[in-house]
């Protein structure tokens, strides 16, 4: 299967490696079938095409021999010999070879390898995405800050966690619809109004008329200047004016809700974090929505009344112990407007859904879905998908950081972009696994060295946008086309593991869609980012020689392509100069 190829001729991987290996075994099976091989009627198993850990046990590798074998009524090695024997020719594929019980594990040529770097280029932004996704909606929810206060560093950890979500899931063809769940009501909206009346009238934290649960910061106090002064607060096409009237407490609400809405709205989009729609808590009470949820699950025969309370069987749907639902005093607790609010997000025609919280709400999560399966009205088992992220622990000169001036209690979101900027704060806090607890250290995130991940992965993008400013500078012109026919001349060993490199964006891609991890693509990108640096000082690219100099220069654009790519579904910019 060795030997140099036709450019011309090469076939089209189309971005999917795998997806051409699987497309060969899918070959070799029918051909088994049709020799009496494998029983005529056998389906294909779900069988896995993946990179073995070690280069030396293949570039792909599958299982299917392991899962035909009892079928087939042989051992797997066997099996897996005929399979091999029943492979159609590719020039892609170098050999391939049996390990262990039945693996089969391939071996593809230079020249898929080089072809990889065509498809980059041919493809531009659009290398990596796929249409897994069918085009159905998904609602992807994150942030939900109640509107109490400047946003801390664990909000802006769930914006970035959640905006990455949804720009993966886009980039895996879904249409995505981003949302943002307003808890505008309740005791902590009550505290924030009694708290702003109490500056307006003039009292302090620590005085005796200080309301004991009030919010302490500075910007309580901003806030209630603004009222008194009469400023106008314009939110999603709605005006709130303040007035000179610190008793009337429903005004003092409106006004300062606003006021913090539009504030953590400013800080978003500073943040790089947009939404398609805003959904207030308070209109499903206000629209009757969690009454109705409330009676139909009553109708559905999964409640019961118990000491003067409402109580929902959710053991029935996998819980631990029933839950109340209705307490005694006729208030609701807080896990029934949730199921309100997710069954809206089904009725609005949200095929599915991500809900991106703290770790702090697991203990709603079984209820909720519990809720949603009571209904019976088709919502799939599993509805909503959680994605819960830990606490963030942010560091400067070896010493946490932990107090804002303004927000009294807490290192605000603006805080730390001023600190950091918005592109090393984004990448540090979608950096690790949502779960895992993330330690940002300010001092390393503003070093412009290699050990900023952010910096050394932008810096490999705006090197190659320096390599292209210095061939102009030198007088050369780069012929693009020859540039691509001729990749074969980069057959060292740098240059093999960046085209290697290259050719995981799309399996990275589709990793972090299906396991809704973004911060696989961050990783990937550091370990792009290194192959290439690796090759570049390996490899001069801007040699007298023209023939190898367009190839170099080819394959260090698209890196700089694959760089951008996934810069871009981290919401992280791609500078051409540093």
């Amino acid at each position: 299967m060795a030997g140099r190829i036709n450019v011309a001729t090469f076939p089209t991987v189309k971005a999917q490696l795998r997806a051409l290996i699987a497309d060969l075994i899918e070959q070799g099976l029918t051909a088994l079938r049709a020799a009496g091989a494998l029983p005529a009627d056998c389906p294909t198993p779900d069988f896995v095409i993946e990179r073995p850990k070690e280069r030396a046990h293949g570039d792909f590798s599958s299982n299917v021999a392991m899962l035909l074998a009892k079928p087939a009524r042989t051992n797997p090695r066997a099996l897996a010999q005929q399979l091999v024997a029943a492979l159609p020719a590719s020039e892609a594929i170098d050999r391939v070879e049996i390990a262990g019980p039945g693996f089969i594990n391939f071996h593809l040529t230079p020249a898929a390898w080089q072809q990889q770097v065509r498809e980059v280029l041919d493809a531009g932004a659009a290398f990596g995405r796929n249409a897994s996704g069918g085009g159905k909606t998904v609602g992807v929810e994150y942030v939900s800050a109640n509107p109490t206060g400047p946003l801390h560093v664990g909000h802006g950890r769930a914006g970035a966690i959640g905006d990455c979500i949804a720009r993966v899931l886009a980039a895996n063809g879904w249409n995505v619809q981003r949302e943002y769940y307003y808890n505008d009501a309740g005791v902590q909206i009550e505290n924030l109004a009694r708290s702003t009346q109490a500056r307006a009238k003039g009292f302090k934290p620590g005085d005796a008329d200080w309301p004991a649960e009030a919010y302490n910061g500075d910007y309580i106090m901003d806030v209630a200047t603004a009222y008194l002064r009469g400023d106008s607060v314009e939110v999603e096409g709605h005006v709130v004016t303040g007035k000179p009237d610190p008793d009337d407490l429903d005004a003092i609400r409106k006004f300062a809700v606003a006021c913090l809405r539009r504030e953590q709205n400013d800080d978003l989009s500073a943040f790089g974090v947009r939404f398609d729609r805003y959904f207030l808590e308070s209109s499903l009470y206000a629209d009757g929505k969690v009454e109705e949820t409330v009676n139909a699950l009553i109708a559905k025969g999964h409640t019961y009344e118990d000491g003067g309370a409402l109580w929902l069987r959710t053991t029935d749907f996998g819980d631990d112990k029933d839950r109340v639902m209705r307490k005694s005093d006729g208030s609701y607790t807080y896990f029934v407007p949730d199921v309100a609010y997710h069954l809206s997000k089904w009725q609005r025609g949200y095929q599915r859904a991500v809900t991106e919280l703290g770790a702090d709400h697991h203990g709603s999560l079984a209820r909720v879905k519990a809720g949603l399966q009571a209904l019976d009205c088709g919502i799939p088992a599993g509805y909503p998908d959680y994605v819960l992220h830990q606490m963030v622990t942010v560091m400067r000169g070896g010493e946490e950081v932990k107090l804002s001036k303004r927000a009294g209690s807490y290192l605000t979101l603006r805080d730390l972009i001023d600190e950091a900027g918005r592109d090393a704060t984004r990448w540090f806090l979608i950096a690790r696994k949502p779960d895992s607890q993330l330690t940002f250290d300010i001092d390393l995130a503003r070093s412009q060295s290699n050990d900023n991940p952010v910096f050394y992965v932008q810096y490999a993008h705006a090197r190659v946008c320096s390599l292209l400013r210095q061939c102009g500078e030198k007088g050369f012109v780069f012929d693009a086309e020859n540039g691509a026919a001729q990749l074969h001349l980069l057959d060292d060993a740098p240059a093999q593991e960046l085209m290697r490199e290259l050719s995981r964006y799309p399996e990275v891609v589709e990793a972090a869609g299906s396991t809704l991890e973004p911060h696989l693509l961050a990783q990937y990108l550091r370990e792009l980012a290194n192959a290439f640096h690796t090759w570049y000082h390996a490899s001069p690219v801007l040699v007298d020689q023209a023939t190898l100099r367009d190839a170099r220069l080819t394959l260090a654009l698209a890196v700089r392509q694959v760089l951008a790519n996934g810069l871009d579904l981290l919401g992280v910019g791609a500078p051409e100069s540093m």
